[in-house]
């Protein structure tokens, strides 16, 4: 399964600071236990995160990013300048603003709420599909989490992306049905052989 990316519409807070200095931002960027549509159509499914699917993830180097942009790096949880803490409700980061060009226009944008959305890039780890209901629901319990970017256009990914997900998921399935099947039928096949020495 490659990198996904998901936006949490939450505002973004501003954080003071002395003077001369820029502050910081703060704001969930995960929500857990709230369940949104990915996707549209026949690959549309319901995605929830599971409470705690990302407290080990924060414990590894998670950068903040602006729009997703690898090359423009605002902090990170190594260098201390991005915190992240594991809540009840989600994810909870406090980011400490650089004095470059992108932490100065993501200062601007925040106060004039240009930017109010934030994204996260993650990878599931441990998940469940409930394909009983319409749409099937995907629950995630356990995530890597790589990034965390305040966006100008916050938005889910396309459903190529929700349609590798359902196609992922269902080949597992398939696979985990055609391995059971495989041994019910050795099992058989051992029985028979039993029986008739």
């Amino acid at each position: 399964m490659s990198h996904e990316k998901r936006t949490l519409t939450r505002p973004i807070e501003k954080r003071d600071a002395a003077d001369g200095e820029l502050g910081g931002v703060a704001g969930y960027a995960i929500s857990y236990d709230s369940p949104t549509t990915i996707g549209s159509g026949d690959w549309a499914f319901e995605e929830v995160f599971a409470q705690g699917a990302f407290r080990e993830a924060i414990k590894g180097d998670v950068l903040f990013i602006f729009g997703h942009d690898h090359n423009r790096v605002m902090g990170r949880t190594a260098s201390g300048t991005l915190r992240l803490s594991d809540e009840k409700a989600g994810v909870h980061y406090e980011a400490d603003l650089p004095n470059t060009t992108d932490g100065r226009d993501l200062s601007v944008l925040v106060d004039r709420k240009d930017i109010t959305g934030t994204s996260f890039g993650f990878r599931a780890l441990k998940e469940e599909w409930d394909e009983t209901r319409s749409p099937p629901r995907r629950t995630i319990l356990e995530a890597e989490l790589f990034e965390i970017s305040p966006t100008a256009w916050p938005a889910y990914d396309d459903t190529t992306i929700a349609k590798r997900s359902r196609e992922s998921a269902a080949k597992e399935r398939r696979s985990a049905n055609f391995n059971a099947a495989a041994a019910r039928l050795r099992m058989k096949t051992a029985l028979d052989l039993r029986v008739r020495k």
